[in-house]
């Protein structure tokens, strides 16, 4: 009886595995002939599509020859078409930048802290935004740096012939930040695109640090530096000039050092725009501007 039960079941299993394999057998069968009729309807649509394009064009092309007036009405409307598209290439404006990005201003939080101390002290001072101030201090910290300049000496000499003017001008030509006499250095501005470069803050500023290196150099001292940077190198007078930078780049020394003195401490009145080749002292008329101008000529040389 067992023996006749496993037959049985064995005949079962067998059975029930050729079901399985018709059914499945089946389906693959109903799958491949639903894609085979998606295939052949979709080749039919869009041969049919074609055959109407063609049919539409064939069409067009015979009605634009049979009908002059509508060919050329086409073309004309087509050569607006195009003439409005080049016109509005060739007006086209890339955007404007956004202003902050044009704008030499940082934000005096930035700055390592005896920085930010002289950015806020200079503008209580001379009556000039931190932000602005921000910059040229970090600037000249960093080219004095490299030049090996005391960056205090670079920002009084700022300070005492522009008061921090960018846009500052002498009488006699003498231009920017540090008050450099562009005619006579215009070939020091030529890796800068040229002498309107003068009123850009930071190139003045290099430009003027190159200037005052060479003065120091020839005279042998910062005071006879200076000297020659002011254009009296010639005269027995600077009219005071070397002494007014001094006494601000030890103040400033002062204030990077953490000392809190105030900006009006023992100072003169806010600073005019002291020319770079012009004594100081007004007594010593301007024999003067040809004189001073002929010193930086010589100095340049």
């Amino acid at each position: 009886m067992r023996k006749e039960r496993s037959v049985m079941t064995a005949q079962e299993t067998l059975r029930s595995r050729l079901h399985v394999e018709k059914y499945l057998t089946n389906v693959r069968s109903s799958v491949a002939n639903t894609a085979d009729d998606i295939a052949q309807g979709f080749f039919e649509i869009t041969h049919n599509s074609f055959a109407l394009l063609g049919l539409a064009v064939a069409f067009a092309v015979v009605m634009l020859m049979a009908r002059p007036d509508l060919r050329q009405a086409g073309e004309l409307k087509l050569m607006g078409w195009l003439q409005a598209r080049q016109e509005s290439v060739a007006n086209y404006v890339a955007p404007e930048p956004e202003a902050v990005e044009r704008a030499i201003a940082a934000n005096p939080t930035d700055l390592p802290k005896q920085q930010a101390a002289v950015a806020y002290w200079l503008s209580r001072k001379y009556g000039v935004a931190p932000e602005p101030l921000s910059v040229l201090v970090s600037a000249a910290f960093d080219i004095g740096m490299k030049t090996k300049l005391d960056p205090t000496l670079i920002l009084a000499i700022m300070a005492i012939e522009s008061g921090f003017n960018p846009y500052a001008q002498s009488p006699v030509g003498a231009q920017g930040l540090m008050q450099v006499m562009t005619k006579v250095h215009h070939d020091k501005y030529e890796n800068f695109g040229g002498r309107l470069a003068a009123f850009d803050p930071i190139t003045n500023l290099r430009v003027g640090v190159k200037v005052l290196q060479e003065c120091i150099s020839r005279a042998g001292s910062i005071e006879g530096g200076l000297k020659f940077y002011v254009g009296a190198a010639n005269l027995e007078s600077d009219g005071g000039y070397a002494s007014k930078v001094m006494a601000e780049h030890l103040r400033l020394l002062a204030v990077v050092g953490g000392k809190n003195i105030s900006p009006f401490q023992a100072t003169p009145s806010p600073p005019r725009v002291i020319p770079a080749s012009l004594p100081v002292n007004e007594t010593e008329t301007t024999k003067s501007d040809e004189q001073t101008a002929e010193n930086v000529t010589a100095l340049s040389s």
